[in-house]
């Protein structure tokens, strides 16, 4: 109980933890890509709208470079192209002064009549064809290929400029910062889950003395009840003998039995929430224990007029403590046979799911249980009609609160839910 008690508390403060780094972290990134993104766009469309593209420069120009004259090419114009700017601020006239960017001009039958490649470097001379054939094809005025931005400006009968901006340092960046503050993310919730399992042991430390005092209450309630107990049942039996058919006798001897039982029950139960109970482990065959344990349940389910089958797989091993074990599988048993309405089913099996060994015993059931009263099945003293007597089931409701234990010592868990009519009971362990 108290180690499931400190695993939830790490759980739950890790998650609360991962949420908010990684929203921290998505919240940053996606604002910093939003942010330059529209930085560049603003930049490239203020660079449309004051860089002038000159007049076209015919092939036999001698003036051109010799390097860009290629039979049935555009020519690259000259360093003179005219380009004036307004009245910037002084980060964005930085940034254009030290961004590459290029123009390409279109008539109207799509052929490329001029090119302004005085801002890239010779690297980009070779794509920029392409990647203003793509923006151009893309039927966007504006829009992202890769790491390039780019807007078209239509002159009308002149046909189209693509003018397009390499933003792959700023895109770059934009990742480094990515992958760098994932990183540190996964870090932070690496560093945080160590401190919190340091730490998780004294934040539940007060729980823990709670439910330590209640245990060692019930423990020392029990023992101080044992003494009374012994003394009221053997002066009953004195009475007995005296005046043997008196039916206040018989009540008060029944009614003792009752509170030894449930002493003898609340102090196991103590004991098993212990966080070291004294087990003995060793390798068991589920399904040969569960034949064993289940047979006399059988003989008592036939007398109350019900069918109880039991089927287990081939070698389905657990490592546990025998007693204990039997005692989970006789819970589960005699419960299914107390509350099976009579000619009703039941069905206890051992199998294998997974690397989990299960235990599962369903039984027929006069009223549906919801899914909230499957799960208070485990808790002390709950029964899901409250109309019931003690006298119909002669039971506390303290007996799966038991079982839970138990799996829970063994490194497993309980679960109870409905299957049409059949209230469905299992115990998962681990495989040997």
């Amino acid at each position: 109980m108290i180690r499931n008690l400190q695993k939830r508390f790490i759980r739950i403060a890790l998650l609360a933890l991962t949420v908010a780094m990684v929203l921290v972290v998505g919240i940053v990134n996606t604002a910093n890509l939003i942010s330059v993104r529209g930085e560049l766009s603003n930049m490239l469309n203020l660079l449309t709208e004051n860089a002038f593209p000159a007049a076209p420069v015919k092939a036999e120009t001698p003036e051109l470079p010799k390097d860009s004259e290629e039979p049935g090419n555009p020519d690259r114009t000259a360093e003179a192209d005219p380009i004036r700017f307004r009245e910037w601020d002084r980060h964005m006239r930085n940034l254009v002064n030290e961004s590459n960017w290029f123009a390409v001009h279109f008539n109207m039958e799509g052929e490329i009549v001029r090119r302004n490649l005085n801002r890239v470097n010779d690297g980009d001379e070779e794509v920029s064809e392409t990647l203003a054939r793509q923006a151009l094809g893309s039927g966007q005025n504006a829009g992202w290929i890769q790491d390039y931005c780019f807007v078209i400006r239509d002159q009308e009968s002149r046909g189209k400029t693509v003018f397009i901006l390499n933003c792959e340092t700023r895109m770059t960046a934009v990742r480094t910062l990515a992958l760098i503050s994932a990183l540190a993310c996964v870090g932070g919730i690496l560093l945080a889950w160590l401190l919190v399992r340091l730490a998780s042991r004294k934040a539940v430390d007060p729980v823990i003395r709670n439910m330590e005092q209640q245990k060692r209450f019930i423990t020392d309630a029990s023992h101080e009840l044992k003494t009374p107990l012994t003394v009221i049942s053997t002066n009953m039996e004195l009475l007995k003998t005296e005046v043997p058919e008196n039916p206040w006798v018989r009540s008060t001897q029944k009614q003792t039995a009752a509170m030894r039982h449930l002493v003898d029950e609340l102090v196991y139960l103590s004991r098993m929430e212990e966080e070291h109970p004294a087990l003995h482990p060793e390798d068991l065959n589920l399904g040969a224990i569960l034949q064993e344990t289940a047979e006399p349940f059988q003989a008592m389910a036939e007398f109350n007029g019900l069918e109880m089958q039991v089927r287990a797989e081939e070698d389905v091993r657990v490592t546990g403590d025998r007693s204990s074990i039997g005692r989970l599988i006789s819970t589960l048993c005699d419960n299914a046979v107390k509350y099976t309405p009579e000619g009703g089913h039941i069905l206890a099996e051992a199998v294998r799911e997974g690397k989990y060994a299960v235990l599962r015993v369903s039984n027929t059931i006069k009223k549906p249980l919801t899914k909230e009263q499957c799960q208070q099945l485990f808790n002390r003293f709950y029964r899901a009609d409250p109309s019931r007597s003690k006298e119909e089931k002669s039971g506390f409701g303290i007996g799966l609160a038991i079982a839970s234990a138990i799996a829970e010592k063994h490194e497993g868990s309980m679960q109870a839910r409905m299957e049409g009519d059949m209230l469905v009971i299992q115990a998962q362990l681990p495989q040997a």
